[in-house]
C-alpha cells in the first residue's frame, strides 16, 4: 500500500497498515481519506510516523498470527520512542478485542470493523460525514475495489466472517453510484465489485436481489470502462445477471464465484446451499450465457467431512477444467463455527498434498488455455512499469490474483492505467508475454 506524503498542520504523522482482503484495503483508505483530510500525514514509513494504524485479518490462522506479528512490531516501534501511539482496528480486534488487551495492553486503542468514526476521533482528527465514501487511494489510480455491502448472512459452518463482520447490509443503488463517479473523477477506469457475498446484493435493503440493476446503472457511467465482478455466492444466484453481462459494454466476461468443493455430502457439512450438481448446472449455465466467460474460484481442502473419497471427486471436477482462475486454502478450524465441533481430523501434511494436487491439475488447464492465446491479440490494461518492461493485465485477469501480461517496450513508451491491443507471442502457466500492435 504506498500514499504520497504531505505536511501535517497538526503534527500527526500516520502509517497504515492494511492486512487482509481487498474490503479491508477499502476501510483502511475511506480511513486514511479522514485522516487526509484533517491535516495529517500519510506515510508508507513507520520511522516517518509517529501513529501507527494496524487494520487487521483475523480470517484464517495464518491471517491470525501475521496480525498479532504485526501489532507485537508496531509496539515494540512504539516504546522506542516517547510520544508514539498504535491503533488497532479491523476484524481480529473486533471478535478477539478483550483477549488483545489482555495480552498487548501497550496498544492505545482497539477498535472493531465497519465504524470508522471512533478509530479517526482517537487519533486526534474531525470525523468528517461528508467524506461518506470518500477513498483516499492507495491501488494504482486506474483501478480501485468497490464495496457494495458488508457482512453476511449466510451459515457457513467453517466461516468467522459474521462473527467479526455482522449481518449483510447492502450499501443503497444511489450511494454506490456516488462513489463509483468519485472514483472515475480522479482517473478509475476499472471497478471491482466485492462484498462478502455480492450476489445477496439487495435482499436486505430492497426485498429483492439487485445486483444486476446495479451493474445496469454502474454500465451508465461511460469513463469506467470495465467493470469485474468478485465474491458472487453461487447458492440462489440472480440469473438476471446474465442478461446484464450481455447488455453491459464495460462489464467484463470474468466472475470470481467461491464454489468451494463439489461434494454434495461436503457441501451439505459445509451449510453451502447448493448440492454438487446444482453448482454444476449454475457453471454450464453462466459459461453458456456470456461468451468468453472466465470463472475464477476458490476451494477448501481437509475440511473434517472431506474423505479421500470426496477429494478425489474434487480433484476430478477440477479437472474437467471449468476454471480458469483457481486458488485453494487448506482448511483452518476456526473457534465459535459450527465445523469446529468437528474437530480437525486431516494432518496439516495431507492439506497441503491435497492442496498440491489440485493446483497442479488447474497448473494443466491454465498452461493450456495461454498457450491458446499465442498469436491472437487481446485488449491489455497496462498496471505497472519497471523500466522497459511493463505488466498488465487482460479482461480476464483481476489484480493481483490471476495472470499477468509482460510486455518488452524499449522503443515505445506505454503508460499506466491505458489499454493496448497487444500480441500474445509467448505463454507460461500463468503469465502472458506480448508486444503492443
Amino acid at each position: 500500500m504506498h500514499v504520497k506524503k504531505e505536511i501535517a498542520t497538526n503534527g500527526l504523522r500516520v502509517n497504515v497498515i492494511s492486512l487482509g482482503c481487498s474490503k479491508n484495503l477499502v476501510d483502511s483508505e475511506e480511513l486514511m481519506a479522514q485522516l487526509r483530510h484533517g491535516n495529517a500525514t500519510l506515510t508508507d514509513e513507520s520511522d516517518d510516523a509517529n501513529v501507527i494504524v494496524i487494520n487487521t485479518c483475523g480470517f484464517i490462522e495464518a491471517a491470525k498470527e501475521e496480525s498479532v506479528n504485526t501489532i507485537l512490531s508496531a509496539v515494540e516501534w512504539k516504546n522506542e520512542q516517547q510520544g508514539r501511539k498504535v491503533f488497532v482496528m479491523g476484524c481480529l480486534s473486533e471478535r478477539y478485542r478483550d483477549d488483545l488487551m489482555k495480552e498487548i495492553p501497550e496498544v492505545d486503542g482497539y477498535f472493531g470493523s465497519n465504524n470508522i468514526q471512533p478509530v479517526v476521533e482517537r487519533i486526534g482528527v474531525d470525523y468528517k460525514r461528508e467524506l461518506l465514501g470518500e477513498r483516499y487511494l492507495t491501488t494504482p489510480q486506474h483501478f480501485a475495489y468497490l464495496k457494495i455491502s458488508e457482512g453476511c448472512d449466510n451459515p457457513c459452518s467453517f466461516c468467522s466472517i459474521p462473527l467479526m463482520r455482522g449481518l449483510h447490509k447492502s450499501k443503497p443503488i444511489e450511494q454506490i453510484v456516488k462513489e463509483a463517479k468519485q472514483l472515475s473523477s480522479v482517473g478509475v477506469n476499472e471497478l471491482i465489485l466485492i462484498g462478502q457475498d455480492t450476489t445477496y446484493y439487495g435482499l436486505d435493503l430492497y426485498g429483492k436481489r439487485r445486483l444486476a440493476e446495479l451493474l445496469y446503472k454502474l454500465g451508465e457511467i461511460d469513463t469506467i470502462k470495465w467493470i469485474r465482478l468478485m465474491y458472487a455466492y453461487p447458492a440462489k444466484f440472480p440469473l438476471d445477471v446474465i442478461d446484464a453481462f450481455n447488455n453491459v459494454p464495460s462489464i467484463v466476461p470474468y466472475i470470481d464465484i467461491p464454489v468451494q468443493h463439489i461434494s454434495t455430502p461436503v457441501l451439505r457439512s459445509m451449510r453451502r446451499g447448493v448440492s454438487g450438481q446444482s453448482t454444476i448446472d449454475l457453471l454450464h449455465r453462466l459459461q453458456d450465457g456470456i461468451p468468453g466467460l472466465a470463472l475464477r474460484s476458490t476451494l477448501i481442502v481437509g475440511y473434517p467431512a472431506e474423505g479421500e473419497t470426496e477429494f478425489e471427486e474434487l480433484a476430478a471436477f477440477v479437472d474437467e477444467g471449468f476454471f480458469h482462475r483457481l486458488g485453494v486454502f487448506t482448511y483452518s478450524q476456526e473457534d465459535g463455527t459450527v465445523a469446529q465441533l468437528l474437530g480437525d481430523p486431516v494432518s496439516g501434511e495431507e492439506k497441503e498434498r491435497r492442496r498440491a494436487k489440485i493446483m497442479n491439475i488447474q497448473q494443466k488447464h491454465s498452461l493450456n488455455r495461454n498457450l491458446e492465446l499465442i498469436d491472437s491479440i487481446v485488449d491489455v490494461l497496462i498496471d505497472e512499469q519497471d523500466n522497459d518492461t511493463y505488466y498488465g493485465r487482460t479482461m480476464w485477469d483481476a489484480p493481483e490474483v490471476d495472470n499477468q501480461v509482460i510486455i518488452e517496450s524499449p522503443r515505445r513508451t506505454l503508460h499506466t492505467g491505458r489499454f493496448y491491443k497487444v500480441r500474445v507471442t509467448d505463454a507460461m502457466e500463468y503469465d502472458l508475454f506480448g508486444e503492443v500492435v
